[in-house]
Parts: C-alpha cells; sequence; structure tokens
C-alpha cells in the first residue's frame, strides 16, 4: 500500500497532539524523584487565623472606645450651652438686692451642681487658665490688655471657662490676654 501525503500529514498531526495531551510528572530541581505536593501547615494556618481573629477583636475594642469617646464629646458640646446658662442665670440672681440664698437660687445651684459632677463622673473638666501662657490649642483670645507687671502672652482676665474631655478641647477658654 502507497502512502499518499494526504494520509501522511493526518498521522503526523495525530501524534503531534497526543504529545500535547501528556502530562509528564514534575521533576525536582536536582534531577532526582517527582515531586509531590505538600500538605499544607495545619498549625501555621491556625496560628495565622487566630492572631488575625485577635487582631479583629483589638480594632473592634478600639472602634468602640473611639466613637464611645465621640459620642461623649458631642453630647458634652450639646450641653455646656446649658451649663452656661446656669451660671449667668446663678450670677444674675445673686447679684439682685435682697436675699442671696433665695430659693430659686439654691435651685439653680444644685442644677448646676448636678450637671458638673455628671460631666465630671465621664472625664469631662472644667478649666480656668487665669494667669497662664496663652496656648491657641486651649485658649480664644478675646481681647489683649496692657498691663504693667505682665509678661506678654500670660492670660489675665478669664470671661468663659474652657471644656476638655480627657486630651481633647471641647471649648477653649475665653480670655484676654496681656500685651
Amino acid at each position: 500500500m502507497t502512502d499518499t501525503p494526504d494520509e501522511e500529514a493526518v498521522e503526523v498531526e495525530a501524534v503531534e497532539v497526543e504529545e500535547e495531551e501528556l502530562e509528564l510528572p514534575a521533576v525536582d530541581a536536582d534531577g532526582g524523584e517527582p515531586s509531590v505536593p505538600e500538605e499544607p501547615d495545619f498549625q501555621d494556618l491556625y496560628l495565622r487565623a487566630a492572631a488575625e481573629t485577635d487582631n479583629v477583636r483589638k480594632r473592634a475594642r478600639r472602634d468602640i472606645e473611639v466613637a464611645q469617646a465621640r459620642g461623649v464629646a458631642k453630647l458634652a458640646r450639646e450641653l455646656l450651652p446649658a451649663l452656661d446658662n446656669l451660671d449667668r442665670a446663678l450670677a444674675s440672681a445673686e447679684s439682685e438686692e435682697g436675699d442671696e440664698e433665695h430659693h430659686l437660687t439654691k435651685g439653680i445651684r444644685l442644677v448646676q451642681q448636678e450637671l458638673m459632677s455628671a460631666l465630671t463622673r465621664v472625664g469631662i473638666e472644667s478649666f480656668s487658665p487665669d494667669g497662664e501662657q496663652f496656648n491657641p490649642h486651649h485658649h480664644e483670645a478675646m481681647a489683649q490688655i496692657a498691663v504693667e507687671g505682665k509678661e506678654t502672652g500670660t492670660i489675665v482676665q478669664v470671661f468663659q471657662a474652657g471644656y476638655r474631655y480627657k486630651e481633647e478641647v471641647l471649648r477653649p477658654a475665653r480670655v484676654s490676654v496681656a500685651s
């Protein structure tokens, strides 16, 4: 039987396809035995997963603390004007002629003290920087006054006390500064 050129081409193509389909086992770089895929190190995977879980817990705890601090600071900023009004009402009632210990004055003083103690319990404190050096991060200068014997930049009068929560200034103290 004579092979025609077409039959020969068909056989060659079939042989090439068969070689492509064959998968040879992987051989080590040193030419030794074929390598077998290694099993994963389950202890290492466990330790990594445990560490990641611990990190997630710590991050969540930190996020909760930050959110709580923001909430406290926001509430305090809303309450400070009411506290200032109580101070003004108390000053006005005490400045009137007559009985300084009027029942209305006592009531205002009790409300003021209760509000201040509630703010103190959550970590909010009032500060009055009289005599301190002016710090633009903690004080708001309302006026400059020439005062003999005072160093420039020293606070000589406090118009309104400031408030802070931990290290965060909720409201700067309003002051006048020596020039």
